[in-house]
């Protein structure tokens, strides 16, 4: 069975992007070559991407112009973009799916092969959190502080997670990785 991973570079303030979309300068202060081997390791052992519309089309116009393995990588893996007002998906080896997005994940879910990731695509990640798809929260927390942008985790949304892993970077980022303890949300107790 397929696990679900949402893979996300995030401010310490909870941002995933800044007020504008695709307003990524942050991400500038993560990259290096610790984190391009990290995302390298990641793509060798996915077997598909899930997206957005948003998303979907920013990687699409930057990765098919793109070179190099990770570009590689970006466009020969299998992708599945999620959108009711997308026309159609032209970016090599992508399925639109239009409707019944936690059908279709939990389908994809249930078949055999390697991991599945989700990148940025806050909004899809939001809808796969409230029904309990997502096995693990991977994130590269930024030492920064935006005041203000996207939030990852939509207001509203709660869970309980365990920390697999952290490990910093010689730049000052952070990779913590967590999965949900139950798959419910925590009591106001708990929190």
């Amino acid at each position: 069975m397929k696990r679900i991973i949402m893979w996300n570079l995030v401010t310490l303030d909870g941002f995933f992007e800044g007020p504008r979309s695709w307003d990524l300068d942050f991400h500038k202060l993560a990259w290096g070559e610790e984190l391009e081997q990290i995302s390298i390791e990641q793509l060798k052992s996915a077997g598909a991407l899930l997206f957005g519309r948003v998303t979907y089309e920013g990687m699409a116009a930057y990765w098919t112009s793109a070179q190099g393995v990770i570009a590689d990588f970006m466009n020969s893996i299998p992708k599945f973009v999620f959108s009711r007002t997308l026309g159609k998906a032209d970016w090599n080896n992508t399925t639109l799916v239009k409707d019944q997005v936690e059908e279709e994940v939990a389908k994809l879910k249930r078949e055999p092969g390697k991991d599945v990731y989700i990148f940025g695509s806050a909004v899809l990640s939001s809808t796969l959190m409230q029904h309990g798809l997502i096995d693990e929260y991977r994130l590269a927390l930024v030492p920064v502080l935006l005041g203000n942008g996207n939030p990852l985790f939509k207001p509203g949304q709660k869970a309980d997670m365990r920390l697999l892993d952290a490990r910093q970077l010689n730049n000052g980022c952070v990779i913590v990785r967590y999965e949900p303890r139950n798959g419910e949300a925590p009591s106001a107790s708990s929190l």
